[in-house]
């Protein structure tokens, strides 16, 4: 896959000047700067919005796709999605959205509050009632579950090496077993539309803790709602995970998924990067590991066992 070359500053401001009147949000000079070294393609323009550009021609059809899926989303999530204020290609073939900006911080910098838990739940909520037909219509691909067996045998391995580090205790993956990873496989016709790229820099969250958006939509699909469940673990730990799919009605199985799926992941994205093969800042990565191990009430496998009905 090509990439186009890292935008510039002049790159950006041309652009920008073409969208937006002289003065408008301060575009001119220091009011445009990357968002950061790992983000060379989004800029913050001013202080009232956000410039995203498309590396490569795969990440423009999803950046087309989303201004569809945002607009599609909108109605039924109590939480802000981001408005496109101007669209099209900042070089042939690759697009680029202006988006307005989403105030407030990331759940990286501010705790959730319980009623941002019910926030939180609303999302959840409300992405289980957009109808899949539309979703696909648009274009929004399915995914297939993934096999929590084969990502727990991987994860048991990237915790020994870990351990050898003296970065975890290899043995709390021994609470999940093939047996329990078994009992925590899908269930037929469960999926429904998800984010599926819930981070901490994609919640935005206020200094009272409140949920006041979700950004970027680009990795959007029809699947197992768990995947946000485990995204929603590593943005702002396990027990305020666990209790907004609660809340949103989900019962122990998808939630009890969500959690082992953020753990393992979590574990072998730490590993990665302390042996090199990944990117990332290994603080923030340490962070979200602490944040998906935190205890929640519903901890053990068999308490799914009775067989509570799906969502």
């Amino acid at each position: 896959m090509t990439h186009a070359p890292t935008p510039t500053a002049d790159t950006v401001r041309r652009l920008v000047r073409s969208l937006l009147e002289e003065g408008t949000g301060g575009t001119g000079g220091p009011g445009l700067r990357p968002v950061g070294e790992e983000h060379e393609y989004t800029w913050w323009v001013g202080t009232r919005h956000v410039l995203r550009l498309a590396p490569d021609r795969e990440a423009s059809v999803r950046r087309r796709r989303e201004l569809r899926l945002r607009e599609l989303v909108r109605p039924h999530v109590p939480v802000a999605v981001p408005a496109s204020v101007a669209h099209g290609d900042w070089a042939p073939g690759l697009a680029y959205t202006l988006d307005a900006l989403v105030p407030g911080g990331t759940a990286d910098e501010h705790d959730v509050s319980a009623v941002g838990e019910a926030d939180l739940a609303g999302l959840l909520t409300g992405l289980r009632a957009v109808p899949a037909r539309q979703a696909e219509a648009i274009g929004v691909p399915r995914t297939a579950p993934r096999s929590l067996e084969a990502l727990r045998r991987m994860a048991v391995h990237a915790a020994e090496r870990l351990a050898a580090a003296d970065e975890f205790d290899a043995a709390r993956l021994l609470q999940l077993t093939p047996p329990g990873a078994a009992q925590l496989a899908t269930q037929p016709g469960a999926a429904v539309l998800t984010h599926h790229g819930l981070t901490g820099e994609h919640v935005v969250v206020s200094a009272d803790g409140r949920v006041r958006g979700i950004l970027d939509w680009t990795r959007a699909a029809l699947g197992d709602p768990a995947e946000d469940i485990a995204g929603l673990a590593v943005a702002v730990g396990s027990p305020a995970a666990v209790r907004a799919a609660t809340l949103a009605g989900y019962g122990a199985r998808p939630c009890l998924r969500g959690l082992w799926l953020a753990r393992c992941d979590t574990v072998i994205r730490l590993t990665d990067r302390l042996e090199g093969r990944a990117a990332g800042t290994t603080a923030l990565l340490r962070t979200q590991l602490r944040r998906v191990w935190e205890p929640i009430m519903l901890e053990r496998v068999t308490d799914i066992e009775k067989g509570e009905p799906e969502p």
